[in-house]
């Protein structure tokens, strides 16, 4: 699943007129270098939650990218009239996604990112919950998100912290607690969720260590843009 119903307030004036997902890093839209990763991966079913000028996404893509990624939409914005947060948009969409699945928002810039089957079917077989890709700190972030055990084990502790990628595997039993398929359009985050199952020693993570930018403002876009 792609994450891209955000409105991208602090992208502002340039997701007055488009949604975060499609502006371009390197001539290729934000979202499109995770499909495509996706898709050579060869994952190439991919559920997209949209809000904030969502007819755009799909105009633009329909049902199938150009490498042959095959796309359904969960329109949070067209059913509820805006975005549900990351955990209820993905409760939404749960009755079209598989029992293991993968997430990333469509606003974080991740090139080098492999999207494996081998990832999968050891999450798969681990019985957790969530394992989730974490990265160092960028200077927007410095005190992290969450702390990783020597075990591989993700933690809702003081101490040293990293920066969570937003790139993620989860199990759909980490949303037990929302109503199935979300039908009332309830809003939930998922920092809750996935903190509680850490303390039930649910959540297995490891650091990337590849380039990684949250493009959050018009200034981290130029300078993607810039890069040589």
């Amino acid at each position: 699943m792609v994450l891209a119903a955000g409105r991208g307030e602090r992208m502002r004036p340039l997701t007055d007129t488009c949604p975060k997902p499609l502006l371009k890093v390197q001539g290729k839209p934000l979202m499109e270098w995770h499909l495509d990763a996706l898709g050579r991966g060869g994952f190439r079913d991919v559920v997209v939650n949209t809000a904030w000028l969502g007819e755009q996404i799909e105009d633009r893509y329909g049902h199938e990218t150009a490498e042959g990624v095959r796309l359904a939409y969960s329109h949070e914005g067209r059913d509820f009239g805006g975005a549900l947060e990351t955990a209820g948009g993905i409760a939404r969409a749960l009755p079209q996604l598989a029992e293991v699945f993968w997430i990333v928002a469509g606003d974080v810039y991740m090139p080098g990112f492999l999207f494996t089957r081998a990832a999968y079917d050891r999450f798969a077989d681990s019985g957790k919950l969530a394992h989730l890709w974490l990265v160092p700190n960028p200077e927007h972030n410095p005190g992290g998100d969450f702390g990783l055990s020597p075990a591989g084990l993700a933690l809702n502790a003081t101490g040293e912290r990293y920066t969570y990628s937003t790139c993620a595997l989860l199990r759909a039993g980490l949303f037990e607690g929302l109503p199935a398929g979300n039908p009332q359009g309830e809003k939930a985050k998922l920092a809750p969720l996935l903190r509680a199952a850490m303390d039930r020693g649910q959540v297995s993570a490891e650091l990337y260590h590849g380039p990684w930018t949250d493009v959050g403002t018009p200034e981290r876009l130029a300078a993607l843009n810039h890069a040589k």
